[in-house]
């Protein structure tokens, strides 16, 4: 059965910053509770409890809650009114749409001195006759019935009555007591047929899966296809007698459905991981190692090689509502893979690249997923551009050396051996002759003197 827990407690507690020891309000419905507890251990100072529509059998472990102002328990499985005298300042009670029968038990709300409001619409006690003057004399402390309010009058009436009507209360209860024990064991022998029934389908099931004879085994896909149909049909039918039998309102009934429908819901979950299971995982590297190009989730993209920067750009069209939280990106030194909600898109690179140095960014105009992946070679390609550069500058500074050393040669040539004039060749040898060696002007000197 399914209890209160404290992990439900704290995630109902969100409006007090998830702590629960000052908790004053909480709500638990439609919670598929079975049983109430702990709650006055680790809520002591609750004023409102909501614990309408679950499947409590029966109130307990409130009685510490000594503030407790609000108790609503409606469309529950409880039977009787008990355990209450604790809750000292208690002024509201909803038990709408329970199973109590014996209404003698609200003699226990007596001392709720605080009590002010009672609801019991849609009990089973709420149809015996006189059941409203038994509850109003009863409880002198309360101002309002079923919402509808208690008059002096109508109270007064009620005291006066009260030895008959209670007489007659009880001798309704006796037979609604009676009826109700008749019901149990109804209730227990359609339980027991139920569990019968399961366990001989759960015995036929082995008996036809397993292999009798070699000659089955060429024809077993074939079996299994009919066996799956059968089992299907089967559960059809079981749905459609459960839902159709008519059953009597009760809290084994209700608990019976309740059971059901989980036990349904937990078969279909179990169909559907079973599946999940049995379908094939992608192929995204073969056995040798070579990785494959994969695009599952089916999406448009474009790789661009960017010579400038030096690096690959990825731009993957993914959803643009896409929750960030749901793409993985993974970057390779040859490819590169991007799970988009658990499904591959898995890409060969055209040349190797850098994983630690990559980046993924979502564009904010297109919600595109863009993956930048500098390429490896990127330092070894600028050594190489240096290296080469400064070899370039090296040879520029040699042929410029050497186009010097060859205009030097040629000044020093014989101008003979030019065939045609030239009239900058004359400057030049000015320039030259003016130059020269000091030590070779005065022997020009002397021989012009001569």
């Amino acid at each position: 059965f399914l209890s209160v827990t404290e992990d439900l407690v704290r995630r109902r507690a969100e409006h007090n910053n998830c702590e629960i020891f000052s908790l004053e309000e909480i709500s638990l419905h439609q919670q598929e509770i079975e049983k109430l507890e702990h709650l006055d251990k680790w809520c002591r100072d609750l004023k409102i409890l909501y614990l309408q529509n679950n499947l409590i059998p029966k109130i307990e472990n409130v009685g510490k809650l000594k503030k407790l102002e609000y108790l609503n328990v409606a469309l529950n499985n409880i039977e009787r009114i008990e355990n209450l005298e604790g809750c000292e300042e208690l002024k509201k009670l909803d038990l709408t749409a329970n199973f109590i029968g014996e209404l003698s038990s609200i003699a226990s709300l007596k001392c709720n001195i605080h009590l002010k409001e009672l609801f019991l619409v849609g009990n089973p006690c709420t149809e015996f006759e006189g059941y409203r003057q038994f509850v109003v004399a009863t409880l002198h402390q309360l101002k309002y019935l079923d919402s509808k309010e208690i008059e002096r009058s109508e109270r007064i009436k009620a005291l006066q009555n009260y030895p008959e009507v209670k007489w007659k209360i009880r001798e309704q209860e006796r037979a609604y007591l009676l009826k109700r024990a008749r019901e149990k064991e109804e209730a227990q022998r359609r339980m027991q047929e139920r569990e019968d029934k399961k366990q001989k389908q759960m015995d036929s099931k082995f008996g036809f899966d397993s292999p009798d004879s070699p000659q089955e085994k060429p024809n077993q896909a074939e079996g299994d296809g009919d066996q799956e149909r059968c089992r299907t049909a089967e559960n059809d039918e079981e749905d459609r007698r459960f839902w159709e039998e008519p059953t009597p309102y009760t809290p084994e009934s209700r608990l019976e459905t309740h059971r059901y429908i989980e036990e349904k819901r937990r078969a279909k979950d179990n169909v559907r991981e079973s599946k999940k299971r049995e379908k094939p995982p992608w192929t995204l590297i073969t056995a040798e190692g070579k990785v494959l190009n994969v695009n599952v989730p089916k999406l448009h993209f474009s790789l661009k090689d960017d010579e400038e920067n030096n690096q690959i750009i990825l731009d993957l069209a993914v959803y643009r509502h896409l929750d960030t939280s749901l793409l993985d990106v993974d970057v390779q030194p040859t490819y590169i893979r991007v799970l988009v909600k658990g499904k591959p898109f898995q890409l060969v690179l055209p040349e190797e690249v850098k994983p630690d140095s990559s980046s993924a960014k979502r564009s904010q105009t297109t919600g595109h997923l863009v993956v930048t992946m500098p390429k490896a070679k990127e330092i070894i390609l600028a050594k190489q551009k240096v290296s080469a550069s400064i070899k370039h500058s090296d040879c520029n500074t040699q042929q410029k050396s050497t186009r010097r050393s060859a205009r030097v040669e040629k000044l020093e040539v014989d101008p003979s051996k030019y065939s045609f004039p030239d009239v900058t060749k004359i400057i030049q040898e000015k320039e030259r002759t003016g130059q020269g060696p000091i030590k070779l002007q005065p022997q020009k000197v002397t021989e012009v003197k001569k």
